[in-house]
């Protein structure tokens, strides 16, 4: 493909795919107006073009016991060398499961989950505030999920 602008097929196919990653192609072919062999031809192109990064099960944490969400503002020392060392030391935290760099008063908000606030206070404690240059964490939790999507919200009727 190769191409920086997408048309509609390409994008409702994205579409479907980002709903359901287990329709088979046939199914998918069918649902955006395509063969299946241009459909899949379709399909791979978006993968190798990087459209499609990858295809992941949406898990249940509640079911597997992440019963405490939080979202962490980090403030840091601000040198490159102490941006480096806190991006690694975030990346070895399996529990932070999503980092941006933001603007505004803090440079890093973070998305941890865990099974309870003891686990969240070993984060926090035993882990984040122990890396070099942090100065500030702040800790919100989620209280209740009012939307949570894994979808893009990509144009319609393309």
């Amino acid at each position: 493909m190769g191409k920086s602008t997408l048309d509609g097929a390409d994008m409702r196919i994205l579409d479907a795919l980002q709903r359901n990653g287990r329709l088979s192609n046939v199914d998918l072919a069918e649902q955006v107006g395509l063969s299946p062999s241009p459909c899949l031809r379709r399909v791979r192109d978006l993968e190798e073009d990087g459209y499609i990064q990858g295809y992941a099960a949406i898990l249940d944490r509640r079911k597997l016991g992440f019963g405490v969400v939080a979202f962490v503002e980090v403030k840091i020392d601000q040198n490159a060398e102490g941006d480096l060392r806190f991006r690694r030391a975030v990346e070895a935290i399996p529990e932070v499961v999503s980092c941006f760099v933001m603007t505004g008063t803090m440079d890093y908000l973070l998305q941890v989950v865990v099974p309870d606030l003891d686990a969240y206070a070993e984060v926090s404690m035993g882990k984040l505030l122990q890396i070099p240059g942090v100065k500030d964490v702040r800790s919100s939790f989620v209280l209740d999920v009012v939307k949570h999507s894994t979808c893009l919200p990509l144009p319609k009727g393309r």
